[in-house]
């Protein structure tokens, strides 16, 4: 990786366009960690077909025990479209079921089954190594603080 000091547009009132290395950029970095993630994720959930948005509506569910699919896909950063399609998917697998809200009747709450409890309980040690086979390359104290950086601007 080259060593160029990425350029802030306030430092300067005459940046170039030569100063501008995408390698640097928050952009390129994040979405090459996120493929690096993504790659630690498959091989280690691979098997049991299952994507990082799914294993994330079950472990929130897991956590919250019943939530609306609104609810469920704000507590998990999906929007309206994608979390439809995740719930519609686990549910077509079994491993989630809805019940209509008893405050509400409009509205559906979701929750885990007998199969997708057990499910979510096989994956979580998974969930584990990905996060550490990820950070792997930093120091411990390296990764408290990309953790705590990433919770600072998400």
């Amino acid at each position: 990786m080259t060593h160029v000091k990425p350029l802030k547009k306030q430092e300067t009132d005459s940046c170039s366009i030569d100063d501008y290395h995408v390698e640097l950029q928050i952009g390129h970095l994040l979405r090459r960690a996120h493929q690096r993630a993504s790659a630690i994720f498959q091989s280690n959930m691979g098997y049991q077909q299952i994507t990082p948005t799914q294993f994330a509506a079950l472990c929130k569910l897991r956590d919250e025990g019943e939530l609306s699919q609104n609810h469920l896909g704000r507590l998990t950063a999906m929007d309206p479209a994608t979390i439809q399609g995740v719930t519609r998917r686990l549910m077509d697998r079994g491993l989630i079921e809805t019940r209509p809200d008893q405050s509400d009747r409009r509205r559906m709450l979701l929750r885990l089954t007998d199969a997708g409890q057990v499910m979510i309980a096989t994956l979580i040690p998974h969930g584990f190594d990905i996060t550490d086979e990820t950070l792997a390359p930093l120091s411990p104290e390296e990764q408290e603080m990309i953790i705590t950086l990433l919770q600072k601007i998400s």
